[in-house]
């Protein structure tokens, strides 16, 4: 695409990771009369879209003839949306730089172009205290938000913390036809999740040596000719060793050098 380079960071894929461990334990406990526990589940968690849960429930058959019914509770999340956010945006010109270890060199990236992905992951469960002990899992911990780092860009040691944060909370239940049918209880939440895309890393070249050139006659600053013969003073800093790369011990010669007038 763009200059011909091809990268993948994965950022999408990690950020659906991290957002998936976040529910992956939750439990659900069952207790009788007494109280004690009678059965314990973990509450499977899959990538799908809502309406695929939704349908699958609604196309079962009778509740006398159920060979096939789908596991309840559950969970399913899928992406909803990208919004760009331009209250994080950066100076497109930094750049993140690291040491490249294959080559001892510098390798770099410009600074990442933020997007806000949306989320919505839904708890569906066929009574009441099912989902209300899923439910109960999940707010304590966003306040609304919740981080959790992640290895953003291995090649440049990148790790940020993932900031996600609970947009809003819908609830639904219903009956669908007559009373002898499954009673459908939806939790709908909705997520945001800030990320940061980086574009391709690239080596960068190695500067070894640097020249400053600093004047000090106020007649250049009226572009007159100078009246003094000295007018400056240029500074060269070289490596040294020059054959020393970013991972070497290596020290700074700087020299000093009077800057003239000419004739």
């Amino acid at each position: 695409m763009f200059k011909g380079h091809h990268f993948y960071h994965q950022h999408v894929r990690r950020a659906i990771i991290a957002f998936g461990t976040l529910f992956n334990n939750i439990q659900v406990r069952r207790t009788n009369a007494a109280g004690e526990i009678t059965e314990s589940l973990f509450v499977p968690l899959s990538y799908a879209p809502k309406q695929k849960f939704i349908s699958r429930i609604r196309e079962l058959p009778e509740i006398e003839n159920r060979p096939m019914e789908i596991t309840l509770p559950r969970i399913g999340f899928e992406i909803t949306n990208f919004t760009y956010d331009p209250s994080r945006k950066l100076a497109i010109t930094q750049n993140t730089r690291a040491i490249n270890p294959d080559t001892n060199g510098v390798r770099y990236a410009y600074t990442s172009t933020p997007y806000n992905m949306g989320i919505s992951l839904s708890v569906f469960a066929k009574n009441q205290d099912d989902a209300l002990q899923i439910v109960e899992q999940i707010f304590p911990f966003f306040n609304p938000d919740f981080s959790i780092t992640v290895n953003e860009i291995p090649e440049l040691g990148v790790k940020r913390d993932l900031q996600i944060i609970l947009e809003s909370v819908n609830y639904n239940d219903e009956y669908e036809g007559s009373f002898d049918k499954r009673l459908s209880i939806i939790w709908d939440f909705n997520f945001s999740i800030k990320l940061n895309f980086y574009g391709y890393v690239t080596d960068a070249t190695l500067i070894k040596t640097t020249i400053q050139n600093l004047y000090n006659d106020n007649a250049l600053n009226s572009a007159t000719t100078p009246t003094n013969t000295t007018v400056g003073t240029s500074i060269t800093t070289v490596v040294d060793p020059t054959t020393a790369v970013p991972t070497d011990a290596y020290n700074y010669i700087t020299e000093f050098d009077s800057i003239f007038t000419p004739g």
